[in-house]
Parts: structure tokens; sequence; C-alpha cells
């Protein structure tokens, strides 16, 4: 990485004598005196290079960093090829920001449109876009495209991540938009309720795959019902299940979202993370983002061209209907090259891993008396039990031992397993779980 060296006095005062003004406050004349800063900063004084480095370490150490992590609800935590990180580091990566004179760089512009076929392959959609800040916003950015004049409401299934609900909500409540919650029963969407709810004024409904407890649901049979009332069907995708799942197109879905951030991407406090969207053709137009195509340049070479922005602000101002000022590009090249690093059979071995050890640990803890697992039908590597003492008490036990348990929930907790923890570790986790249970 190259280093940033502030300007100096000396070509400060050249920068403004070559914009005609004589100091700094004269190129800030137009603002009003009233909201001008007329004392100094209460700032401490600058410290060394090393004095920062120490602070900013004894903050790092601050942080607990679990040796085992039973939790996921949005957030997982997959083995990462170090490749990844290699190539992703290199500078004219880390460095690239949004290709507005996008036939310059074509590099960028390969890196986006390679990311997009992926992700296409991944969900067997028609046009991925590259790409939004996390799966929340591209579930809210997807209900985005699907409203209109007549139809003004959009469904949500219970069953998904309440920090995509809450996302979702806000989008509709800021542009004036109604979103209603179909119930679940049994762990999964009320197929009756959302039969009952599909009314004239209904614009799409989201549903999540794995839901939140973890449980697959019916998605061709729920998409039939949305189709059947006349609204767009939205699936949001765990990218990791789609290796051992249904595609969303072959679920029917009009538009595929999700978080990112198992594909490549380490758990790191909370971000940067990364989110999807995938299409079908008639859908295309209303991707926000960035859509990079293939074409040959004037000496019959391969080529990129910036094909589609048709909604970003920068583009068309006021008449905008989305607000993405950043393609997420590395995040994006993150994901494509864990992508290509794992290939096709890699991402399933991974995602079959994750499945089965999360069944492991689920029938060995029903083994435990008082535990009993909600999950009955179908699910991937997310489960909820119930149990016979209060969940503070098995996750302050599992912390003293290094281990992150599972998500407290209404009812329970909810675990993850992926294929990073291994048995020994699944076995340590009962062993503390029975003994708390039994006392």
């Amino acid at each position: 990485m190259g280093h940033y060296i502030p300007s100096t006095k000396a070509e400060q005062q050249e920068l403004l004598k070559a914009i005609g003004v004589d100091s700094v406050n004269a190129f800030f004349k137009d603002v009003p005196d009233s909201v001008l800063l007329k004392e100094r900063l209460n700032l401490p004084s600058g410290k060394s290079e090393l004095e920062v480095r120490r602070a900013v370490e004894a903050m790092g150490k601050e942080n607990k960093v679990f040796g085992t992590i039973l939790r996921g609800a949005g957030a997982y935590q997959h083995y990462i090829p170090s490749i990844v990180k290699y190539i992703t580091a290199k500078e004219e990566f880390v460095t690239a920001y949004t290709p507005y004179q996008a036939e310059m760089s074509q590099g960028i512009l390969q890196s986006i449109f390679e990311y997009q076929t992926m992700i296409c392959e991944l969900t067997g959609m028609a046009a991925s876009n590259a790409s939004v800040y996390d799966g929340a916003s591209a579930a809210a950015e997807a209900v985005a495209m699907c409203r209109d004049r007549k139809r003004t409401v959009a469904l949500v299934s219970a069953t998904t991540h309440p920090d995509v609900v809450a996302t979702i909500r806000t989008y509709c409540y800021g542009a004036g938009y109604e979103m209603r919650m179909v119930p679940a029963k049994d762990g999964r969407t009320d197929m009756d309720a959302l039969k009952d709810a599909c009314t004239a004024d209904v614009c799409c409904f989201y549903v999540q795959q794995p839901n939140f407890y973890g449980n697959f649901e019916d998605c061709t049979a729920l998409g039939e019902i949305a189709h059947a009332g006349g609204a767009k069907y939205i699936m949001g995708c765990n990218p990791m299940a789609l290796a051992v799942s249904k595609t969303p197109a072959a679920c029917g879905a009009d538009i595929a979202v999700g978080e990112g951030q198992p594909l490549g991407m380490p758990l790191s406090f909370g971000g940067p993370y990364l989110g999807f969207m995938a299409a079908t053709s008639a859908m295309t137009r209303k991707l926000p983002g960035r859509i990079v195509g293939e074409t040959v340049d004037a000496d019959g070479n391969r080529a990129f061209v910036l094909t589609l922005q048709a909604r970003e602000q920068h583009i068309r101002r006021e008449k905008a209907s989305s607000n993405v000022c950043s393609n997420q590009a590395l995040c994006a090249l993150t994901a494509a090259v864990y992508m290509s690093t794992m290939g096709p059979e890699g991402i399933k071995q991974a995602a079959m891993q994750s499945m089965s050890k999360a069944h492991y640990f689920a029938n060995a803890l029903a083994e435990i008396p008082g535990v009993s697992v909600q999950n009955s039908e179908a699910w991937f590597h997310e489960f909820v039990t119930t149990l016979p003492v209060a969940a503070d008490e098995v996750l302050n036990a599992l912390a003293a031992q290094d281990i992150l348990g599972g998500l407290p929930v209404e009812g329970g907790i909810l675990w993850c397993v992926t294929e990073v923890v291994s048995k020994e570790q699944l076995d340590n986790a009962v062993a503390i779980i029975k003994e708390v249970c039994a006392k």
C-alpha cells in the first residue's frame, strides 16, 4: 500500500493562488459567519506513529475473539482460502473507486463482470448488479424495484431476519408505501395467510431462504401464491445454501438478493459486507447499481463496458429511485475471487459440511434432558432449541470456555454451525450445556 502524503504550506498557497484567493478562509467566504468555528477544537496533541500504534493495539485487545463460534443469524464464519486476501489486498484493487469514466478502467470492469456472471450462475437469474451495501439494503432495494402507482403494499414473511424487516420498513416509510407482515406457522411462512394477504394493492412478497430460524421454506409454492395474486416474488438467499437447494430462478423468483458475506468476507466485527442482487431479464432495467457487459473494441479485442446505471442518483439526479454511491467493488471482487477459488464443488462441500455438522450438533443437544430442537423438517445449518434453564446461563458458561454460543431468540437459542467447527469443539459445547442444564 502507498502512503498518504499531505500537501506542504507552499503547495497549499500555490493552490489558493491558482483559484484566485489568498487564504483558506477566503475560499469559504460564502459560509455564514454564524456557523464558523471561532476557536480551536479541544483535541489532544498529535502522537507519533509508535504512540498511535500502541493506542490502537490497546483498543484492539478489548475485543473478545472466541475460539469456537456457534452463532450465525446473518453473519457466518466460513473458511477463506489464503489466496482470497492475497489477491484482494493488491494496491490496484484496494485503491480503486467507482469508475466514472468506466471504459478507461477495463480491469475493474472485468472484475465486476466476472462477479456478476458468478452471481447469475449461483442464483440462476438473468442479470446481476454490482452491488449494494449489505443483504438488508439489497432486500429493501428489491422491494423498491417492485413498487408502482396502484400496488403500494409490500408483504414480508415473519420468518425474515428482524434487521432485514426493519430496513424494508424504513425504505417503505420513506417512500410512502406500506409494509405488511405475513405470519409464520411452525417456523415457516403461513401459506394460507399469504393467500389472504395477496390483495390487489400488493406489489411484492419477500421471503428468506433459509429463513431466520434456519428452516427451508417451500419457495416454489410461495412464489406461485405471490404470482397468482399479481405480485412480484423476491427471495432473500444465503449464498452457501444455494449450493444444496433450488435456485431462486427454479423457484420462480423475479428478484434474488442476499448477504454476500459468506463468500470470502471475514466477520470483521461487523463489516464491510456485500449485498448481492440478481433479477430476471424483465426486471433488469430496475436494478440499482452498475451492470457491466462484454463486447469487443474497435480492433476486435474482448472489452467491457458499463452497460446500465438505471437508478443511481448521480445519473438521474432527482428522478433516481436509489441512492447507491459506491459499487462495493472490493467486496464484490472478494466474492468473485472466493467463488472462483472454491469452485462449485468446493462451495458445495462447505455447505454440506455445515449442514451435516449442524445436524450432528442438534441431535446431540436433543439428547440432553429438557432440551428440544424446534426445527422438525428440512433445515440448513441453523436451528432453534428450547432449554430447561435460562439462555444466559448456557451462553455465559460457554463464553467462559472460549465459545460464542447461539443467539437468544423468543423461545430459546438460535444456533449455527459451519464447516470450520470441528467435532471435538461441538462435543465440548454439548458437554458444557449438559452440565448447565443438569444443575
